[in-house]
């Protein structure tokens, strides 16, 4: 579009200049105006604030004119929706204003239907703790007793996105922007590449079901590969992705379009053909086999947290890795746990829209699990499923959670406008493309200080929230503290909601009646759950 634009001026003013002097005299007022327009146009390609604006001059000044024109509501992305009713949107103009450093009060109160079912929302105490008197950068640390190397990792990191589905200037800017504000990178599945290892930030290396970067030319897991990328000084956590979300059991897809040369050879695949990852891992077989692939996993890294990332389905299958974990005394220093509402670049509507459980319920299932077979203390977790604001990372950690990871609010902060062409190649902000000449409108300078400004916000706001609930550690947040409002006069905790397991509750026999049927099914000597009741 830049070259475009600088050919049809040129051509323009090179006509009316003609046509002013040999023609009539008026026709400099055209030229003045082009010559005007053109100006401006060269000041957008120029500038390096608004990506827009760069890759489209002056065509991408009317982006920021149809903002303030559209209705209010269309500022939103619907978080869920139940009936057909949005609840709990959450303001994009919020994440670019934190992103920007920009005033983030509103007016007038707040814009949500707080009588609506589905309405969410967070107790505060009378006796609220000072925010200097709190931890302004609270972490956790990674690591059970067979982890030779514990990270210690922010509350809120990047979540898996593959450099390939994103362009190297987004893959840089999200590196670069959690090297300033000390929080992770997790690469998604695509491999490691050198746009990952650029900037020195820290990474959680992402093994898929594809082996992207530690596999050999059949497709299968190469030991050796992985043993030399894992090591490498910047990697600070594996995990091995088991699903996703947004498409649990169907594997990823890189459109042929994307596939270039250079990612080609960081994925060890052909160029310019469509690589779709296989939707089941080739390394192990069973759910023990599973756990002693983790175990490999660290061992070859050198000693590096491993976990495993999910979107929980046949709950019988989860509680077999669990008894797998049990019976080999080997335990993944985390567990990541997406949700059926996570998002993707390119994914069948029907896996997005209707398989695997959202994140909330998988999260609380997660964790009463571990608490009641008494292996919690050995295992962290990790949310992630359209978290976007402090109250998400609240509400996740009263379920359970330890850290949270983003990916979508990660890409609003570096410039995304949910443009939906994620799968097409042709993302105008230039994040969700190999186009040259798009993806040359995205500034990374700029781009990570603004990461590095929205993670820093929302951290601060969710100490804030911490305090203003009377609490003065991240760990005693309960499901007690986060309420739902389940019709126009009944509102329940997510206690009521999700009722907590006692720890070694499962061991001792105590086994809810919801569980049962799951546990009856679980056997860790093979995947998948038998049709039939048990005798």
């Amino acid at each position: 579009m830049r070259k475009q634009f600088v050919i049809i001026t040129t051509l323009l003013l090179a006509v009316t200049l003609a046509l002013s002097i040999f023609m009539n005299k008026n026709w400099s007022v055209f030229f003045a105006i082009i010559l005007g327009l053109t100006l401006l146009g060269y000041q957008d390609m120029y500038q390096k604030k608004h990506t827009i604006r760069r890759i489209f001059p002056l065509l991408g000044r009317l982006r920021y004119v149809l903002e303030e024109l559209r209705p209010k509501m269309y500022q939103y992305f619907i978080e869920s929706d139940i009936d057909g009713k949005p609840i709990n949107r959450v303001d994009r103009s919020t994440i670019y204003q934190r992103a920007k450093k920009e005033l983030e009060t509103i007016p007038f109160g707040t814009q949500l239907d707080v009588y609506a079912e589905g309405y969410e929302w967070m107790c505060h105490s009378v006796s609220p703790k000072a925010f200097d008197t709190l931890n302004q950068d609270p972490r956790v640390v990674f690591g059970n007793k067979d982890c030779k190397q514990p990270y210690s990792a922010s509350i809120f990191n990047i979540s898996a996105m593959s450099y390939g589905s994103l362009s190297a200037q987004a893959v840089e800017a999200m590196n670069a922007g959690a090297k300033i504000g000390g929080f992770a990178h997790n690469t998604g599945e695509g491999g490691l590449s050198d746009y990952h290892l650029k900037h020195g930030g820290d990474l959680i290396w992402q093994i898929g079901t594809g082996y992207f970067g530690c596999r050999d030319e059949h497709g299968n897991f190469d030991a050796k590969l992985f043993t030399e990328k894992s090591q490498h000084p910047h990697v600070k956590m594996i995990e091995l992705k088991i699903s996703q979300g947004a498409k649990p059991g169907h594997g990823g897809i890189l459109p042929a379009s994307k596939n270039t040369e250079e990612i080609a050879r960081i994925r060890h695949v052909k160029p310019h053909t469509k690589v779709a990852s296989p939707p089941y891992h080739s390394a192990f077989n069973t759910p023990l086999e599973m756990i002693q692939f983790i175990q490999k996993l660290r061992e070859y890294s050198g000693g590096k947290p491993v976990g495993f990332k999910l979107c929980i389905g046949h709950k019988a299958e989860f509680i077999s890795i669990c008894k797998a974990m049990i019976h080999l005394d080997i335990y993944p220093d985390f567990i990541t746990v997406d949700g059926g509402e996570g998002g993707t670049g390119a994914a069948p509507q029907e896996f997005s829209n209707y398989i695997g459980a959202p994140m909330i319920d998988g999260l609380a299932f997660v964790h009463n699990i571990l608490m009641g077979l008494n292996i919690r203390k050995h295992i962290k977790i990790i949310a992630a499923g359209k978290i976007t604001s402090a109250f998400h990372i609240a509400r996740a950690m009263a379920l359970g959670a330890d850290t949270c990871n983003s990916a979508r609010a990660m890409m609003m902060a570096i410039g995304c406008i949910q443009a939906l062409l994620c799968n097409t190649n042709r993302c105008p902000t230039g994040i969700a493309t190999q186009d040259p000449q798009l993806t040359i409108g995205l500034d990374v300078n700029d781009k990570k200080v603004r990461l590095a400004n929205y993670h820093a916000g929302t951290v601060k706001n969710f100490v804030e929230l911490m305090g203003a609930s009377g609490l003065d550690d991240m760990k005693n947040i309960t499901r007690s503290h986060i309420y739902r409002r389940v019709s126009l006069n009944e509102m329940l905790t997510y206690e009521e909601i999700f009722p907590s397991i006692k720890p070694g509750s499962l061991l001792n026999g105590e086994i809810p009646e919801k569980y049962k049927w799951d546990f009856a099914h679980a056997n860790m000597n093979k995947w998948g759950v038998t049709v039939e009741e048990p005798a």
